[in-house]
């Protein structure tokens, strides 16, 4: 047979104090708490029984029914004057919250990716007491927030970054910034670009593609603005024609953006752009392109191209993930925000027509790029690395 659960005697004054205490809306939540906890006791209750009842752990049960055996009802439901309060969490119980939220909630079972207050305060209300926090099964939502708030976790946020994933990345950022610091020297102080020296003509230009540009097509008239109704107003509903493909480069010494638009994105493409460059310029000049080593790039097609063309072309590639690195990557930029966002065709033509009309706006008053940072740091005497792809 169980044992009977031992009580605690309350005189009548003790016991009408306290629930005078349990009534009154000015009490705190704690001395609520424990008045609850010694009426129950002296009503023959167990210390789960009350744990449960109360919405404690069996440990705060057990210190306010151990200080009314050594103190009275004052002594249970108030901390001694002077002695000092214990922070509510400890810097131990901070430390077990935070390193929770620094682990992916997928490692602990969950199906988010990331963290929110309400997920974190629910896995704490679970796992605190076996993990031997037992205060914190009852921790509220806020004071999780103040907590991570207070070591300025957040970790229902993410922020993207480049991972260095290229041993060279540092040489080869040095490379590509001797072909600007070489540019710079090319221009006069007032900016026009001096005439070559004979015999060592060569045209630099930064490249790259733009993959994957939607052409979308509205189902009903966009509404102009108006006055009342100063914006422009669009069905909701659209559909989709397809995507293109943009190969484009700019001249880095007269500022002319040349384009090839293509449903396509491979080798062919890339070759036919190289055509296009040789064309432009006159036979004899070296064509030095600054572009990242996609595996088009360097094909085995595109290799067998530039065997028909030797000397013509000269390639400095950006390192891994260093696209910044790439004076074009400013122009695509721009073209998203001044053209390509929120555009609306009827066809894929009509995409590609228009695309080639902003490059002949462009071109009607070209921009020649100039690129700053860390130029000081470039000695333009340094010898320039460039591959032709040929081993030559």
């Amino acid at each position: 047979m169980g044992r009977k659960a031992s009580t605690i005697t309350l005189s009548a004054e003790d016991r009408a104090r306290l629930e005078a205490q349990i009534r009154a809306r000015t009490s705190q939540a704690q001395v609520v708490n424990r008045a609850r906890i010694l009426l129950l006791k002296a009503d023959g209750k167990t210390v789960d029984e009350i744990a449960d009842k109360v919405g404690l752990n069996r440990n705060s049960v057990l210190l306010c029914i151990k200080k009314y055996g050594e103190g009275g009802v004052d002594n249970s439901l108030y901390d001694a004057p002077g002695r000092g309060r214990n922070p509510e969490i400890s810097d131990e119980e901070k430390a077990w919250i935070t390193n929770i939220t620094c682990q992916k909630p997928i490692d602990l079972g969950y199906a988010a990716e990331t963290w929110t207050y309400t997920l974190i305060t629910e896995h704490v209300h679970m796992n605190a007491e076996a993990a031997g926090y037992p205060r914190l099964s009852t921790i509220s939502r806020s004071m999780v927030h103040s907590i991570l708030d207070e070591a300025d976790i957040k970790p229902f946020r993410i922020k993207y970054y480049c991972e260095n994933r290229d041993p060279d990345f540092d040489g080869k950022m040095h490379n590509v910034l001797l072909v600007y610091k070489q540019l710079s020297i090319q221009f006069d102080e007032e900016g026009n670009l001096v005439p070559f020296p004979d015999g060592e003509t060569t045209h630099v230009l930064s490249y790259d593609e733009k993959p994957g540009i939607q052409a979308i097509a509205t189902t009903s008239q966009d509404k102009l603005p108006q006055p009342g109704n100063g914006i422009i107003m669009r069905d909701y509903e659209y559909r989709r024609l397809g995507t293109l493909s943009l190969l484009a480069a700019i001249d880095l010494q007269t500022g002319e953006a040349i384009p090839l638009v293509r449903e396509t994105h491979n080798s062919a493409d890339y070759i036919d752009f190289l055509k296009i460059l040789d064309e432009k310029y006159p036979r004899g000049d070296k064509i030095r392109l600054v572009l990242d080593n996609l595996r088009v790039h360097t094909s085995e097609a595109t290799k067998a191209y530039l065997a028909t063309v030797p000397g013509r072309f000269e390639f400095v590639f950006t390192p891994k993930h260093g696209s910044w690195l790439n004076m074009v990557e400013g122009f695509f930029s721009k073209m998203t925000k001044q053209m390509l966002r929120g555009i609306r065709v009827k066809s894929k033509q009509e995409l590609v027509d228009r695309i080639y009309l902003y490059f002949d706006e462009v071109n009607s008053d070209p921009v020649v790029f100039h690129w700053k940072y860390k130029m000081d740091d470039i000695d333009v005497s340094e010898e320039l690395k460039v591959d032709t792809l040929l081993g030559a």
